[in-house]
This record gives structure tokens, sequence and C-alpha cells, in this order.
């Protein structure tokens, strides 16, 4: 199946008059994504190769291009959307990094036709597992696609922050299916075909002999909180402020499991 990119950006469980910013929403991963790139090239001595699955237009590929070239030589964009890697370009070529960003046309089943084993420092795979129709086969790709050494930042949409969304529009029979259903879905209508916890997703990590360095969940409260209180940069950064506090607070470790989206960084020995 196709790994038509859902956005981790974007939670389908909320009515359009409660979504937040994106912005707010894609901050705190972008954040971290960033930040795990500059680590990774600072650690293998030299710019780095990225994979980005399933990356659509380019709303994470063109940032990490534009760290410069001393930190990312290239980034690749495999998706299965030629419309997506059209606008993918545009993008890049308005941001002046169109030398360093590629658009192949493909999806996490087509993956090892596309790009070489064995060829990126980081692979981002975000917004995928969730709608192919083999995660476990899908994160085997990625990790064939690792140097050594080398990690993947995998995103999917979390378990528990769905339980909560249900219940708090009422939907308490959908909340229970997604509590209950080994796929984490609520079934017919749901937009997506399967959610996880953190259990689950470092299951499938190490099944695909990847080693999970670390996770957090992101989107605690941006999904909650109504569009009018996050208007300004001072609110949107208070939003994001919090989050980052209970995400990672050491009393309580597994409030990150409420995260619209769960982020989980893991590598390659």
């Amino acid at each position: 199946m196709a790994c038509a990119h859902y956005s981790v950006g974007v939670s389908e469980d909320q009515p359009r008059s409660r979504r937040a910013a994106t912005g707010v929403r894609t901050a705190a991963l972008w954040a971290d994504v960033r930040d795990l790139a500059i680590r990774q090239s600072a650690l293998v001595g030299r710019p780095i190769a990225v994979l980005d699955l399933g990356g659509g237009t380019g709303e994470l590929a063109v940032p990490l291009a534009e760290l410069g070239a001393e930190v990312v030589a290239g980034v690749t964009v495999v998706d299965p959307s030629p419309d997506a890697l059209a606008a993918l370009q545009r993008r890049a070529a308005e941001s002046h990094v169109d030398d360093r960003v590629a658009a192949l046309q493909g999806d996490a089943d087509t993956l090892a036709e596309v790009v070489p084993n064995h060829a990126f420092d980081v692979v981002c795979c975000h917004g995928v597992l969730e709608v192919v129709d083999d995660p476990a086969s899908t994160l085997a790709a990625v990790a064939a696609a690792l140097t050594p050494s080398g990690v993947v930042s995998l995103a999917a949409a979390g378990r528990l922050a769905a339980v909560l969304a249900r219940a708090l529009l009422g939907e308490f029979d959908q909340a229970h299916a997604v509590l209950d259903e080994p796929d984490g879905s609520w079934g017919e209508g749901d937009p997506l075909p399967r959610r996880f916890d953190v259990r689950t997703l470092s299951d499938l990590v190490e099944g695909s002999g990847l080693a999970v360095e670390s996770w957090r969940g992101t989107r605690l409260l941006s999904d909650l909180v109504p569009s009018v209180y996050v208007d300004t940069d001072i609110q949107r950064s208070a939003v994001l402020a919090l989050e980052d506090a209970l995400a990672g607070h050491p009393a309580y470790p597994l409030l990150g499991e409420l995260g619209g989206a769960l982020h989980v960084v893991a590598r390659r020995p």
C-alpha cells in the first residue's frame, strides 16, 4: 500500500473549530528533528544524508536543507504523490536549496527499489506507520536504508490522545474502541487505520533490528486548546513551553503518552 502521508501536525480527531495553528503542532517535532540532525552530523563528522519517507511537499525536508550544507549534504523525499513532489520542488527552489533536495516517487513498499541500502544517516518516518499495510515491513525497509549507527526519527499517532479526544466529544463508544482495539481505531469513519502506544512502537522498532534511544509525546495540549487561545506568538510559545514541561517532567514520565503524536528516536547498531 502506498504510504499516503498523514501529517502528524494535524489531528483528525478534533473538529476544525478547535484546531490550533499548525505551527504550534509541528514546532516541537521540528525542534527535535533539527537537533537530531545537528547531533548526527557532529557524531559522524561530516554533512549527513537524510531520507524523508512520505515527506510530501517538503514541510520537513526544506527546513532540514536550510540548516546548511555543512550540516545536511542532501535530503531525499520519497512520496507516492507526483503533485506533492512537484510542490516540494517548487518550495525547495523558492528557498534556494533545490540543489540539495531530491524528489523521488515511491512508497514504503517500494523503498528498497527507490533508494540504495545503507545510504542515509537519518531517516524520517512521520505519519506513515498509521496508513501502511504492514508497519513491520516498512520499518525493516527504513532500517535497511540507514548507514551503520544511523538514526530514525519515527512519529506516529498516539492511541491515548485519541481516547481522550473522542471522550471529550461525547463519543464514548468510539473512545472505548480506540482503547481496546489492537489497531487503536474506532472503526468505520475513522480517518486512521491504526494508532500506537509507546510499547507497540518500541516492539516494532526493536523487531526491525533498531534500538530505541528515546521517546517523547508531542501535541499533548495543542490538539485540545481552542485556536482563540493561541493567536499570538506569546500564547503559542506558552503552549509549547507547557507541553515540553509536561512531556519531559521527571515526576510524571507517562504523561507523554497522552501526546497526539509519539516521537521515537532509534539507532541502527
